[in-house]
């Protein structure tokens, strides 16, 4: 297994038990929020799928200064529905990370949009996985607010 692989590997795990946290959302505490500040659950669900149109988007180094997401002035689904708008975004995103080869995993260099910040690909596709890995912690903790049970994600 390449270093390629390894990282497809790491996000299909991470997204995988963000799924078994999501589903343990129930439909009642969609809109449940922590305080008035904070996004919903539903909305949380929502910008860790989305993500990965942006991500996808920066890797392939396009121009992001006019970027609109596809979900812009969609209603919020259900989980279920929220995961089938993201599918065909989500295998575009690591279709593409699987045409990467190693070298360019240390060679190319990614600009992030936000913050301006140069990063080699390797180290910024890593840094995605970690985005989606605060936000499975975060959901945890909605979780425990709403007072429900919390998905086993330790498996």
């Amino acid at each position: 297994m390449n270093e390629v692989d390894l990282i497809l590997t790491n996000l299909r795990e991470i997204r995988r038990r963000s799924i078994i946290l999501w589903k343990g959302l129930p439909p009642e505490h969609h809109h449940w929020k922590p305080d008035d500040s904070a996004m919903t659950a539903i909305e949380l669900v929502r910008h860790v799928l989305g993500a990965d149109h942006g991500w996808h988007r920066i890797i392939r180094q396009q121009d992001m200064s006019d970027y609109r997401s596809p979900w812009t002035g969609r209603p919020y689904l259900d989980v279920e529905g929220e995961l089938a708008l993201a599918r065909p975004h989500r295998e575009a995103f690591l279709h593409t990370i699987g045409q990467f080869t190693p070298h360019d995993l240390h060679t190319l260099e990614i600009i992030h949009p936000g913050n301006g910040r140069l990063n080699k690909l390797g180290a910024y596709l890593l840094r995605i996985g970690y985005h989606e890995s605060v936000h499975a912690g975060q959901f945890l903790t909605y979780l425990r607010g709403m007072g429900v049970q919390r998905p086993f994600i330790w498996d």
